[in-house]
């Protein structure tokens, strides 16, 4: 019996960390003096839109899921500026609020129906619709097109 009892708090201990991830925040979001923390339901919430398209990271076509930018943006109202995206490990990059048009690119919670680990660039990824025009095939989109995306700040 004793074992088994161990056997159980070893498992619960495993455990434990992915089921208490599941509520955290999955991205900070920053205005001013205005934080937001956003977790994968309220996210969720705000309308999933799906890109089926090629990447220069990825083998052949993959499906993304997400909230458009264009929605997430209305959603905390920004009309204008530039947006600061930062990554798990501090790897940021500037992506203008003009780009977060509708068709356009969505912050990616899920590829091919399933939620991204670090490893596979998640939790959430900014996805351009890269196969959908020549405009989003350039070296400055695919900057912009940062994965483990952690955090969202204004700065202009």
């Amino acid at each position: 019996m004793t074992r088994i009892r161990t056997m159980i708090a070893a498992l619960t201990l495993a455990i434990a960390p992915a089921v208490c991830a599941a509520d955290d925040a999955l991205l900070t979001f920053s205005h001013g003096n205005k934080v937001t923390e956003f977790d994968r339901e309220e996210l969720v919430a705000l309308g999933a839109e799906e890109i089926s398209t090629t990447t220069i990271w990825t083998e052949g076509i993959q499906t993304f899921t997400g909230v458009s930018l264009h929605a997430f943006l209305q959603e905390v109202g920004v009309t204008e500026g530039t947006l600061k995206a930062t990554a798990v490990n501090d790897y940021a990059v500037e992506v203008p609020v003009e780009d977060a048009v509708e068709g356009g690119p969505i912050i990616a919670y899920l590829s091919n129906g399933e939620q991204m680990s670090l490893r596979e660039k998640g939790p959430l990824w900014i996805v351009y619709p890269y196969d959908s025009d020549p405009k989003y095939q350039t070296e400055v989109i695919y900057s912009r097109s940062i994965w483990q995306l952690d955090r969202i700040e204004v700065i202009e």
